[in-house]
Order: C-alpha cells, then structure tokens, then sequence
C-alpha cells in the first residue's frame, strides 16, 4: 500500500515539473506571435536561453547543490557555490543574447542600459534557486514527518504486541489460581473450569492475535469467563450481568481491553465472611461502547500477590495506544469505600 502510493506521489511530481518548465519556456511565443502568423521558431530558440538559464539553476541545485551540500548542513558552502554558480551562469547568459541577439547600432534613447537586464536575469536566477529550495525543503519536511509517523507506528505496533504477550500470562496465571482453589473442595467443579478454560484458550490463540476483533466474538469471551468465575463463588456473592450487545455486531474492538477489569472484580469484589457482589454491563450505541463495572471493594493483603496489579495499567497503556482521544475512562472507590466502580466508554470507529 505505501509503495502504491509512494509511486503515485512521484508520478504527480514528475507531472507538476513537466507542466511547470512547459509554461515557462511557452512564454517566448506568446511574446513572438503577437500577431497570429506563422511561427518564427529560429527566433524562438534564440530567446530560450533566459528559460534555459533558469532550468539548468533550478535543477543543479535541486538535484545536486542543496541534497548534497545543504541537506548536510554545509549552508555557507552552498551560499558561496551559488553565488559564483549565479554569476557564471549569467554571464554566460548575456554573451548568449549578445552574440544571438546584438544591439541595434542606434539604440533608442530610452532603452535600459545592458546591464539593468543582466541585474534582472541574476535576480531572477536567484528567485529560480529560492524556488528549489523551498520545494525540496517541503519535500524533505514531508518525508521526515512520514518516516516519524512510520516510526511511531512501528513503536506502538511493538509495544501493543509487548502487551499482548504479557497479559496472557497474567490472564492465565489468575484463571489457573481460581482453578487450583476449586481442586481442594469440588472436583467436579474444577472439570467444568477446564472445560470452559478450553473455550476461552481458542479465544486467546487465535482471535487474540488481531490488533481487532468483532464485538460478537469479544462478548462471547467475556461472558464465557464470567461464567468461569462464577463456578468458584459462594452463595453470598450475587453477579450481575447485562449485555446490550447485538449477537451478530460486526463492530471491531481491541481484544482483551476489558478482561483486566473484571478480573480486578472478582479479585477485590469478593469477601469470603462478608456478603458481596458484581456488576458488569456493556452497551452500544451510536458507535459509543459502554463498559461499567461495579463491586463490593473488598481489598486483598500484601501477601496476596495474584496479578501483582500489572492489569490495570495495561488496560490504561492499551486505550491510550489503541484509541487515542477517543476513550474516557473513570474509576475509583467511594466515600465510604465499599464500592468500587469503573466506567469506560470508547468511540469504536477505528481508523
């Protein structure tokens, strides 16, 4: 694709220098055919060399003086070299339209003196060269901004894959800890957790490897792991689900942009003495996606190192990477710090 349209970009600029040198070295025979009969090409030629001048300024620099001195930081020596570069060069202009084009023996007498028009044609040249350097310039600005954004592109790319690869671990890591936990008092149970770890492993091989996944798919695999966790809660835990998501929405999300957070649910919203309970829902609507997760706050000790809190600050690393300007996030404990909440709402339109 960038190669597409790298060609069709030096293709346009090739085609604006054809059209721009067909202008300037059409303006002798608008000046020579003033009176519509026929063209004296003899004497177009003859007064080409002014064009021809600027044409042979414009490209020594562009393709020689400026990438080769200029673009490497020698200005001075660029200055100097033009300098006697513009001079020689209209030197050797006046002597072209003298020895083509001599003055008349009796010259009228308000005619200007020779060397106001070789002033002109110097200054001229000098414009010709300003010209070619604006444009590379540009040109040159234009290709350092591409490589920039390539670049961050690259970076960020790398660093989304980073992320990936380290929140697997971290997702299974929890998964087989509440697995392990069901093994000591219900078998049973800690068989249906394998089975549907099994579901979510497909979810995470494949689907997971997309920078983006359809709604569908991501909404699949979040109530798959709900229903997970929800093998190992006691009867003094209520979950709450809502999902306002079509079955069949094509929408594309980030995957696993959510999961951290409801891992953070069931981590710090459950109590074993006390009663406690979660609420998750997503909607859509208007190309808004709402997440909202509240639960009892039931915080963990220091000797509780499951997760080791690196989820939350993928979640935040993740949003600003994936959807920058495009989310907002809120979350925090209440007054009385019994409940914690988190609301994240993203614009899916992706670029």
């Amino acid at each position: 694709m960038n190669i597409v349209k790298g060609k069709s970009i030096r293709y346009a600029e090739i085609l604006t220098h054809i059209i721009g040198w067909g202008i300037v070295f059409a303006f002798p025979v608008f000046f020579l055919n003033k009176g519509g009969g026929p063209m004296d090409w003899r004497d177009y030629f003859r007064h080409c060399g002014v064009p021809l001048s600027f044409f042979i300024a414009f490209y020594v620099n562009y393709f020689g003086l400026i990438p080769r001195m200029l673009f490497h930081n020698q200005t001075k020596r660029f200055l100097i070299t033009n300098i006697i570069f513009v001079i020689c060069l209209s030197i050797l202009l006046s002597l072209w339209q003298n020895f083509n084009m001599p003055p008349p023996k009796n010259p009228h007498k308000d005619m200007p003196p020779d060397w106001l028009f070789f002033f002109r044609d110097l200054f001229s040249m000098i414009l010709t060269i300003g010209l070619a350097c604006s444009i590379r310039l540009i040109g040159r600005w234009a290709q350092i901004e591409n490589e920039k954004t390539e670049a961050e592109k690259d970076r960020t790319e790398s660093e989304l894959k980073n992320l990936r690869n380290q929140l697997n671990p971290h997702f299974l890591l929890n998964t087989l800890n509440n697995i392990y936990a069901l093994i000591a008092f219900d078998s049973d149970k800690a068989q249906i957790a394998v089975q549907e770890l099994s579901k979510l492993l497909r979810h995470l091989l494949y689907d997971n490897q997309q920078p983006f996944v359809s709604l569908a798919k991501e909404m699949d695999f979040i109530y798959n792991y709900i229903e997970l966790m929800r093998i190992r809660l006691s009867s003094n835990v209520k979950v709450e689900t809502h999902f306002n998501i079509e079955k069949d929405s094509r929408t594309l999300v980030a995957p696993l942009i959510f999961i951290s957070l409801i891992e953070n649910a069931f981590k710090h919203g459950i109590s074993s003495t006390e009663p406690s309970f979660i609420s998750i829902s997503f909607s859509e609507s208007d190309d808004l996606l709402e997440c909202v997760i509240v639960n009892s706050y039931h915080p963990k000790g220091e000797q509780d190192k499951s997760g080791s809190g690196i989820g939350l600050e993928q979640v935040r690393k993740r949003l600003e990477l994936l959807y920058p300007g495009k989310y907002l996030w809120k979350q925090g404990i209440s007054e009385d710090k019994k409940t914690y909440s988190s609301k994240i709402i993203i614009n899916t339109i992706n670029k």
